[in-house]
């Protein structure tokens, strides 16, 4: 049977168990979904109770345009080596070890995003000693090269967003068009930089656990993951 939204619900709870902090991972190309999976779990697993599921993205860890500018990596935002890997493992294996299952644990405070700035925020998203469930997303979390290759130790699982190229590229263009890009502008960042991104992490496609076709994910933001 095809897999189901549901499927995906009872494979998440079960990573949780006793005593422990379970790390999930969604990876895939860039507009594959990943954000729209990630959250989507974590408002479906929450419900309407006290949150027990942490959203933790990978774009967090993207360096600042000011750093990017003076490596001479502006140009090619979003490939491996324009984000802090070692800094985001490192907070992957504090989330894992600072946990205590009493609850008398600390908040952990991961950087966000910001979309419309386009810029790393410090700080912007805590994560709650209750929190026994982190779902963390990005491109490079199969990576296997570099500070990277210390990411997948400190995921339970990693989920992989299989979509056709076709859809992911009009999502992608949607989304740099909402963000400020013309088309023009939009089209070619995402057939040049966004799309050698994209080969390199569909070539780590086989190391996920799990392959989620898009049938399974529920409505999202068209631009999202």
């Amino acid at each position: 049977m095809p897999l189901t939204f549901d499927d995906l619900l009872t494979r998440a709870r079960s990573l949780v168990r006793d005593g422990h902090r379970a790390v999930l991972g969604i990876a895939g190309s860039p507009g594959a979904g990943k954000s729209t999976l990630a959250e989507q779990l974590v408002r479906a697993l929450n419900g309407a109770g006290e949150p027990w599921v942490a959203h933790v993205p990978m774009d967090g860890f993207h360096l600042a345009d000011a750093e990017l500018a003076r490596l001479g990596r502006l140009d090619r935002k979003g490939a491996p080596d324009t984000f802090d890997a070692a800094g985001y493992a490192a907070l992957l294996r504090r989330l894992r070890e600072e946990y205590a299952a009493d609850g008398d644990g600390e908040t952990v405070y991961a950087p966000g995003f910001e979309r419309v700035l386009e810029q790393p925020l410090a700080g912007a998203i805590p994560v709650p000693p209750t929190a026994r469930l982190v779902v963390t997303e990005g491109n490079y979390l199969l990576l296997g090269t570099g500070a990277w290759a210390r990411v997948r130790p400190q995921l339970d699982e990693v989920w992989f967003c299989d979509l056709d190229d076709g859809e992911r590229i009009r999502r992608l263009v949607a989304r740099h068009e909402e963000f400020g890009k013309d088309h023009a502008a939009a089209v070619a960042w995402v057939l040049g930089t966004d799309q050698r991104n994209a080969d390199l992490v569909a070539a780590t496609r086989a190391h996920a656990d799990l392959l989620v076709p898009a049938t399974a994910v529920p409505p999202g933001s068209a631009a999202a993951g």
